[in-house]
């Protein structure tokens, strides 16, 4: 079976479809976001439980052995001891114990069997997923080239390193892999579910919701710099008199950065379940004009219409794909999204 194909099944259940027994918004409306970030945690559950199979628990499974082989030490103690201190770089890989020579390289052979999986299974963001691990790595390298120059008196001034390191991070991260997602994702949305009634489009929008996506990218991001501050802190060269203290943090590095491996695929599974089965590239809309994609091009607000009726209503769509009613209150001339709260008159503005 083809892998789009598989992600193409109709799902029982839409994101529009889930309700919570107990919403923050019975007792203050301005708490309805965290309701919306609940419903789609609920909704994001489902979906791994029935969409995630064989493939995706053995990719975690392959990152995590990754991630235990490269931080081991019972029965070699080279982190618990510290090391040998006096030896760094090519030199000290020389002197390496042989259990932990071929811990190291069963590690980074795992790292690039966890990759060619991610290729394999999730092939609309294999560009995203380099950009993602490039970023990954840059920030490992700030950290290590921190506390290879300081290891012993760090100071928040010489965290140059780590701050351009984060720079790229970001960059990658934020302007490139969730900017090309959610921009297709506002072009999936304007293309294959444009409809007459406003209602239908704003359930569109809501069934390819981002947040939740998003705040795990957020998430991710701080737990990369967890990991990779620890992992390199407990392997800096410091004298053997701080061993207590050096046995802590292998423990740290390995529990964030297994957490960050199932983030990492969940980050990359989502898109590809939400767009994989229509065929689209995750690319930004700048990107899709430079390459003549770009079908859908509207510059002019675009009135409502009653399915009913076919009278227009007072619901305009805005080139962005955003949709606002005005309020109906008597001499009110506010406006916003449906459901929400009109900031002149503070009522609820109608949803149809």
């Amino acid at each position: 079976m083809d892998i789009s194909s598989e992600y193409e099944e109709n799902d029982s259940v839409r994101l529009s479809e889930i309700s919570l027994n107990y919403t923050l918004s019975e007792y203050n409306e301005r708490l309805s976001f965290l309701d919306r970030i609940s419903e789609e945690i609920v909704f994001h559950f489902k979906m791994i439980s029935k969409n995630w199979g064989a493939f995706e628990f053995s990719a975690f499974g392959v990152a995590a052995l990754a991630i235990i082989l490269g931080s081991w030490d019972l029965g070699i103690g080279e982190l618990n001891s510290g090391g040998d201190y006096n030896r760094v770089g090519t030199q000290g890989i020389l002197f390496l114990k042989d259990l932990s020579l071929i811990f190291t390289l069963l590690s980074a052979i795992a790292w690039f069997a966890f990759a060619i999986q991610l290729f394999i299974r999730f092939p609309i963001m294999r560009e995203n997923i380099i950009y993602m691990l490039l970023g990954m790595f840059a920030v490992q390298l700030g950290y290590m080239r921190v506390f290879a120059l300081h290891p012993t008196d760090l100071q928040i001034t010489q965290l140059g390193p780590v701050i351009l390191a984060n720079l790229i991070f970001v960059f990658l991260t934020i302007f490139v892999v969730h900017r090309a997602v959610t921009e297709t994702r506002d072009v999936h949305v304007l293309e294959r579910h444009s409809h007459p009634d406003p209602r239908v489009v704003q359930t569109a929008w809501k069934d390819h919701s981002l947040k939740l996506w998003s705040i795990g990218l957020g998430l991710w991001m701080i737990l990369v710099n967890i990991f990779s501050w620890s992992g390199a802190h407990s392997v800096s060269t410091r004298p053997i008199s701080a061993d207590g203290e050096l046995y802590q943090f292998p423990w740290l590095y390995l529990i964030c950065s297994i957490i960050s491996v199932f983030l990492l695929i969940h980050i990359i599974w989502y898109p590809q379940f939400m767009l994989g089965a229509a065929g689209d590239r995750i690319q930004s809309t700048r990107a899709r004009e430079v390459s003549g994609e770009l079908n859908f091009v509207s510059k002019e607000n675009v009135q409502g219409m009653c399915p009913i009726c076919k009278e227009e209503t007072s619901v305009i769509q805005h080139p962005s794909g955003k949709i606002t009613i005005n309020c109906a209150q008597f001499k009110c001339q506010g406006g916003g999204v449906p459901g929400t709260i009109c900031q002149d008159c503070d009522m609820t503005l109608p949803t149809r």
